[in-house]
Protein backbone atom coordinates (compact mmCIF):
# COMPACT_ATOMS: atom_id res chain seq x y z
CA UNK A 1 0.00 0.00 0.00
CA UNK A 2 1.18 3.43 -0.74
CA UNK A 3 -0.05 5.96 2.18
CA UNK A 4 -0.55 8.84 -0.06
CA UNK A 5 -2.31 7.01 -2.94
CA UNK A 6 -6.20 8.29 -2.77
CA UNK A 7 -6.87 4.87 -4.56
CA UNK A 8 -5.19 2.64 -1.49
CA UNK A 9 -6.75 5.19 0.99
CA UNK A 10 -10.39 3.88 -0.72
CA UNK A 11 -9.26 -0.07 -0.74
CA UNK A 12 -8.15 0.69 3.32
CA UNK A 13 -11.95 2.09 4.02
CA UNK A 14 -10.08 5.32 4.72
CA UNK A 15 -12.02 7.45 2.20
CA UNK A 16 -15.77 6.96 1.83
CA UNK A 17 -16.87 5.45 -1.11
CA UNK A 18 -19.80 3.35 -2.23
CA UNK A 19 -18.54 -0.07 -3.52
CA UNK A 20 -20.06 -1.59 -6.20
CA UNK A 21 -17.90 -4.69 -6.32
CA UNK A 22 -15.06 -5.97 -3.51
CA UNK A 23 -13.28 -9.20 -3.87
CA UNK A 24 -9.73 -10.79 -2.26
CA UNK A 25 -8.29 -9.09 -5.44
CA UNK A 26 -10.35 -5.62 -6.19
CA UNK A 27 -12.29 -2.99 -5.68
CA UNK A 28 -14.66 -1.31 -7.97
CA UNK A 29 -16.37 1.98 -7.63
CA UNK A 30 -18.12 5.28 -9.15
CA UNK A 31 -16.00 8.04 -10.93
CA UNK A 32 -16.52 10.91 -9.43
CA UNK A 33 -15.65 13.28 -12.61
CA UNK A 34 -17.46 10.48 -15.01
CA UNK A 35 -16.91 10.79 -18.71
CA UNK A 36 -19.86 8.74 -19.69
CA UNK A 37 -23.48 7.86 -17.77
CA UNK A 38 -21.67 4.53 -16.38
CA UNK A 39 -18.07 5.47 -15.07
CA UNK A 40 -17.18 2.54 -12.88
CA UNK A 41 -13.30 2.02 -11.70
CA UNK A 42 -11.96 -0.97 -11.35
CA UNK A 43 -8.36 -0.95 -9.39
CA UNK A 44 -6.20 -3.70 -7.65
CA UNK A 45 -6.37 -4.11 -3.80
CA UNK A 46 -2.40 -4.11 -4.58
CA UNK A 47 -0.90 -0.78 -5.40
CA UNK A 48 0.83 -1.14 -8.48
CA UNK A 49 1.21 2.30 -10.05
CA UNK A 50 1.02 1.48 -13.78
CA UNK A 51 0.29 -1.23 -16.61
CA UNK A 52 3.70 -0.97 -17.54
CA UNK A 53 4.67 -2.66 -13.90
CA UNK A 54 2.47 -5.63 -13.96
CA UNK A 55 4.79 -9.02 -14.09
CA UNK A 56 3.84 -12.34 -15.21
CA UNK A 57 2.55 -13.51 -12.05
CA UNK A 58 0.08 -10.62 -11.47
CA UNK A 59 -1.78 -11.88 -14.75
CA UNK A 60 -4.46 -13.35 -12.83
CA UNK A 61 -5.15 -9.88 -11.61
CA UNK A 62 -5.44 -8.48 -14.97
CA UNK A 63 -8.33 -10.88 -15.83
CA UNK A 64 -10.34 -10.27 -12.98
CA UNK A 65 -10.42 -7.01 -13.48
CA UNK A 66 -11.91 -7.33 -16.81
CA UNK A 67 -13.80 -10.33 -15.52
CA UNK A 68 -15.13 -7.86 -12.81
CA UNK A 69 -15.83 -4.88 -15.25
CA UNK A 70 -17.84 -7.70 -17.31
CA UNK A 71 -19.94 -8.55 -14.50
CA UNK A 72 -20.34 -4.75 -13.94
CA UNK A 73 -21.74 -4.01 -17.31
CA UNK A 74 -23.96 -6.64 -16.84
CA UNK A 75 -25.69 -5.69 -13.80
CA UNK A 76 -25.94 -2.05 -14.79
CA UNK A 77 -27.79 -2.90 -17.96
CA UNK A 78 -25.41 -1.80 -20.51
CA UNK A 79 -23.64 -4.96 -22.13
CA UNK A 80 -26.39 -5.52 -24.00
CA UNK A 81 -25.80 -2.15 -25.93
CA UNK A 82 -22.16 -2.10 -25.69
CA UNK A 83 -19.40 -0.27 -23.64
CA UNK A 84 -15.79 0.58 -23.57
CA UNK A 85 -12.79 -1.04 -21.01
CA UNK A 86 -10.24 1.64 -20.54
CA UNK A 87 -6.57 1.26 -19.43
CA UNK A 88 -4.59 4.66 -19.11
CA UNK A 89 -0.83 4.20 -18.43
CA UNK A 90 1.24 7.25 -17.89
CA UNK A 91 1.21 10.65 -18.17
CA UNK A 92 1.12 10.59 -21.87
CA UNK A 93 -1.13 8.01 -21.88
CA UNK A 94 -4.00 10.10 -19.93
CA UNK A 95 -2.85 8.16 -16.21
CA UNK A 96 -3.72 10.67 -13.49
CA UNK A 97 -3.56 8.65 -10.25
CA UNK A 98 -0.66 6.56 -10.24
CA UNK A 99 -2.16 3.58 -9.24
CA UNK A 100 -3.65 1.08 -12.33
CA UNK A 101 -7.40 1.25 -12.98
CA UNK A 102 -9.86 0.39 -15.70
CA UNK A 103 -12.45 2.14 -16.54
CA UNK A 104 -15.37 0.86 -17.26
CA UNK A 105 -17.62 3.15 -19.55
CA UNK A 106 -20.85 2.50 -21.02
CA UNK A 107 -24.33 3.98 -21.13
CA UNK A 108 -25.15 5.08 -24.25
CA UNK A 109 -23.01 5.58 -27.19
CA UNK A 110 -19.84 7.13 -26.74
CA UNK A 111 -17.40 8.78 -28.50
CA UNK A 112 -14.19 8.10 -29.95
CA UNK A 113 -11.85 10.76 -29.77
CA UNK A 114 -8.29 9.71 -29.32
CA UNK A 115 -5.12 12.16 -30.42
CA UNK A 116 -2.86 14.55 -29.09
CA UNK A 117 -3.50 17.20 -26.76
Amino acid sequence: MNNKCIFCKIVNKEIPTKILHEDDLVIAFADIKPIAPLHILIIPKEHIEKITDLNENQEMLAGRMIMVAKKLAEEHGTAEGGYKLLFRVGRDGGQEVPHIHLHLLGGGPLKEIIGPR
